[in-house]
């Protein structure tokens, strides 16, 4: 039967056979980003350990070791770090409160400026736990069950929807009344509050989790694709980056294995560059690329005298070129902050001693 459209394997027919140039190089993408991943992971994995530590001392009325506060423990309130942002932009001064939250809100911004959307596939933790979650089912059930296009493409809308509302909230509230909610005992144990909900989960909040890890298991990305609304904002931030997969076509043989690897689904042998918000630079469609240069991750060309394909390799960026950008740009702003005094909340002990232990006594 005829179509409007053909298919893809009635393209890949269409089109002449290719030369295949290998790559001699082998890839080491995948390693250098692994090796970030879990560092990342074992970063937030000490400030969390410390964090209970320094709670416990304020629940324990002083009776345990005391700990200090890690204010990395602020990357997990990415409203607070909006909403102070917002103050910041409306005031011009940064809150006295969780002012990491702001920081680490404005390092992943700029990271995603930066390198795309590197921040979900290469730092954040729970991009991290849902890929190898999905891994895990691949390799238990040899396949990840694939999610009709109209009905991801619905999904996916969720996740923007989330952040919409989100930024709606944030926006629309009045700078007074946002300074006043910041500094409200709500807003200084805002962290506690976050603990004491996975340390106290009730029968919804692990019938949802439950749901959440099954569902990462079968489906790609699961929270990552469809729900995530701070995933949905570094991807329409990394929308302005210059950096992008590109595709040389003359390089390429068209193979697909590109489109087969790509976690977002993206069809990137049909590209000459990917400018999807999808895209989260996670190089796996350069990893399983066996065609020499015909994927990279590369600047925008120079010059219009060079071939496409040399212009794009002049630029193209390793997969430790990106690393080293992440670091500079995460511990760049951290130390800008420690620098200005600006990292730090600074609650006396005795406020939070009255505090913490009646963190559950406080609402919104």
């Amino acid at each position: 039967m005829s179509t409007l459209y053909p298919s893809p394997a009635e393209t890949a027919a269409a089109k002449p056979k290719k030369t295949l140039v290998r790559r001699i190089a082998p890839d080491r993408s995948q390693q250098v980003r692994r090796a970030v991943q879990f560092a990342f992971l074992l970063l937030n994995a000490v400030i969390g350990v410390q964090f209970i530590l320094w709670v416990r001392y304020f629940e324990s009325l002083g009776s345990s070791h005391y700990f200090g506060r890690p204010a990395g423990v602020d990357g997990w309130l990415p409203i607070a770090g909006l909403m102070n942002l917002r103050y910041f932009l409306a005031t011009r001064q940064i809150p006295a409160i969780h002012p990491s939250a702001m920081v680490l809100v404005c390092v992943f911004l700029l990271a995603s400026l930066v390198v795309k959307k590197a921040f979900c596939s290469w730092l954040c933790p729970v991009g991290t736990v849902s890929e190898y979650l999905w891994k895990l089912g691949r390799k238990l059930f040899r396949r990840n069950v694939a999610v009709p296009k109209w009905l991801d493409v619905a999904l996916r809308s969720l996740k923007y929807i989330l952040l919409a509302f989100f930024l709606y909230i944030v926006f629309t509230m009045p700078v007074q009344d946002l300074g006043d909610f910041l500094a409200s005992p709500f807003g200084i144990v805002a962290d506690v509050k976050m603990l004491n909900f996975f340390r106290y989960l009730g029968t919804v909040g692990i019938i949802v989790i439950a749901a959440f890890v099954v569902l990462s298991v079968f489906i790609q990305n699961f929270w990552c694709r469809f729900l995530c609304p701070y995933g949905a904002l570094m991807g329409i931030v990394s929308a302005l980056s210059p950096v992008k997969i590109r595709r040389d076509a003359e390089a390429c043989i068209d193979c697909g294995k590109c489109n087969k690897a790509c976690p977002s689904h993206l069809p990137v042998d049909m590209l000459v560059q990917v400018r999807s918000v999808e895209c989260t630079g996670c190089m796996e469609c350069i990893a399983v690329c066996p065609a020499e240069n015909a994927l990279q991750m590369a600047l925008p060309p120079r010059t219009a005298g060079e071939t496409r394909a040399a212009r794009w390799r002049s630029r193209t960026l390793k997969p430790q070129m990106v690393a080293v950008v992440l670091a500079v740009v995460f511990f760049g702003l951290i130390g800008a902050a420690r620098l200005t005094g600006h990292w730090q909340t600074n609650i006396s002990r005795d406020i939070y001693m009255q505090l913490v232990p009646n963190a559950e006594n406080f609402d919104h």
